[in-house]
């Protein structure tokens, strides 16, 4: 296979010019090319005027080396490398392996686990994807949570409720991140994800993937046990106890607990294993009618042509904090993505078709051991706990839930506020010109008494800034709800080039043991 690229047709471009943009460009007749695929496609949107897709092509023709002697480097050699399953070890289990948790990264470890035949148990504490898709439609609903079936707890993981975005800054010299998404293909996924420059699944196209990988996994005899959550470590003998009652032995076990885990990291810090508290972010959701941001990314003339736009945006302020957002949904909802009692956080999601009126994401700040307060290594996420008790206790302050006159005693509720009484610290009374897109309940509240005053600052001065990149950014309208407090892992679980910690049958895997950012990282490291 060839390889050309930058190649640039306009937006409204056909197939057909498109075929014909490689064969001229290759300088060959119609008849020497054999195939062709796309490896890359993008939007360059530098130029409003001039919008344009960009193509990176694969393609095979007859005569390959004559076309390569005479391309003047414009056209290579397509050389990606293949996705290799490490060789198996010599020593024989006597107890299968174990996996703990089913999110990405215990799905890919499982999954590869069974192609090769370990036959590995899956421990998840959640529900199996359809039965959690109910729960959480009744928690969006009602405010009834369960704390072991939500946004965070579950078959497929916390990313199951955030979009399916596949994009990663990961580097793939061994071909993972293909092998990921070439997977994710076969059980269900959209094919254009292996081309896409910022590749997306949906949440309801990948509770099926989900699902599908589940009964692979199953066929290849492995099992999935749900409800069943790891209580103890016996690491003498080398034992789990789930639910409290029931012990399992094994020579291998995966911890892939993902990032809300915490009674599970509290159970770990006092089995002794080995871990430190981490930097990571928090902040709010900002959520912006999509339109305005088609108009800013796309210009006026193409603003209803293209896909809901994506955004990404950073600054520095002054007072050395970075701000910057994250997990951005365009076409997309803010969610209740609440796990513990009386403890409030929301996420971000888009559906496939990403029609939603609003596009969201989250607007992070920074946070380091230094402000937790404390040395210890739980200290970061005894930091998350306390700004979502403060996010709960403001989704309590007033009677104005959903439009209504009433918050039908939710006692999860989302607090909302306008930017403009954000900056003044005061609660709002009625929406402007944006009304919210949330999955849950949502009442007016003071968004900004949620976090230390640095940090409330942070993020007005980091929405103003990014005001100057983006038309209406920083619109005194636009809406913020909070809080967004699981960003990543407030732990680090060490682990050595073995990929084991101070336990050496004990393997920490994934965003939970701090080795990952999102779905396609996470799945990578599994």
């Amino acid at each position: 296979m060839l390889r050309i690229n930058q190649l640039k047709l306009p937006i409204n471009h056909t197939v057909e010019q498109l075929q014909k943009k490689i064969i001229k460009t290759a300088h060959i007749k119609d008849s020497d090319l054999i195939e062709y695929r796309i490896k890359k496609k993008s939007i360059d949107a530098r130029k409003k005027q001039e919008l344009c897709y960009v193509y990176t092509i694969d393609f095979s023709v007859k005569h390959e080396q004559h076309i390569l002697s005479h391309s003047k480097g414009k056209i290579i050699k397509a050389m990606d490398p293949q996705y290799m399953i490490p060789a198996h070890g010599n020593t024989e289990l006597k107890n299968r392996p174990v996996i703990v948790g089913f999110g990405p990264a215990g799905l890919f470890c499982a999954y590869l686990l069974a192609k090769e035949g370990y036959h590995p148990l899956i421990l998840e504490r959640g529900a199996p994807v359809h039965e959690r898709m109910q729960d959480v439609d009744q928690f969006w609903s009602t405010g009834s949570l369960k704390p072991n079936s939500n946004v965070q707890f579950g078959e497929g993981g916390a990313g199951t409720f955030s979009d399916g975005k596949l994009n990663t800054l990961v580097k793939d010299k061994n071909g993972r991140n293909r092998f990921v998404l070439e997977t994710l293909v076969k059980f269900g996924a959209p094919k254009q994800i292996l081309w896409e420059q910022k590749p997306h699944i949906g949440t309801d196209i990948l509770v099926q993937v989900v699902e599908n990988m589940r009964n692979e996994i199953i066929a290849l005899g492995g099992d999935v046990c749900f409800h069943s959550q790891l209580t103890n470590l016996d690491m003498d003998n080398q034992e789990l106890t789930i639910n409290s009652n029931e012990t399992v032995s094994t020579d291998a076990l995966v911890l892939a607990i993902g990032h809300s885990a915490r009674d599970t990291f509290q159970m770990m810090y006092e089995s002794g294993i080995y871990m430190e508290s981490k930097s990571f972010a928090v902040g709010i959701r900002a959520e912006h009618p999509q339109l305005w941001i088609n108009e800013a990314m796309y210009g006026e003339d193409y603003k209803d042509l293209l896909p809901a736009a994506p955004y990404k945006l950073t600054t520095q302020l002054d007072n050395g904090r970075g701000v910057y957002t994250f997990c951005m949904c365009p076409g997309g909802y803010v969610v209740n993505a609440s796990s513990e009692p009386n403890r409030l956080a929301v996420n971000g999601m888009s559906y496939s078709d990403r029609a939603g009126e609003n596009a969201n994401s989250a607007i992070i700040v920074t946070v380091t051991p230094e402000d937790f307060g404390s040395d210890h290594p739980l200290a970061g996420m005894e930091f998350q706990r306390m700004l979502e008790e403060n996010a709960w206790k403001e989704g309590q302050q007033t009677s104005s839930c959903n439009g209504t006159d009433t918050v039908d005693n939710n006692m999860y509720t989302v607090p909302v506020q306008k930017f403009s009484d954000y900056k003044k610290g005061e609660i709002s009374t009625k929406l402007g010109s944006v009304s919210p897109n949330i999955k849950g309940a949502w009442a007016f509240g003071n968004v900004r008494n949620i976090f230390p005053s640095d940090i409330a600052l942070s993020i007005e001065q980091g929405i103003i800034n990014m005001g100057k990149k983006i038309a209406k950014f920083d619109n005194d309208d636009i809406l913020l709800s909070g809080v967004e407090s699981r960003t990543s892992s407030p732990i680090k679980v060490f682990r050595n080039e073995d990929f084991v910690c101070n336990m050496e049958w004990i393997y920490p895997c994934g965003e939970g043991a701090g080795y990952a950012g999102g779905i396609t990282s996470a799945a990578m490291d599994g």
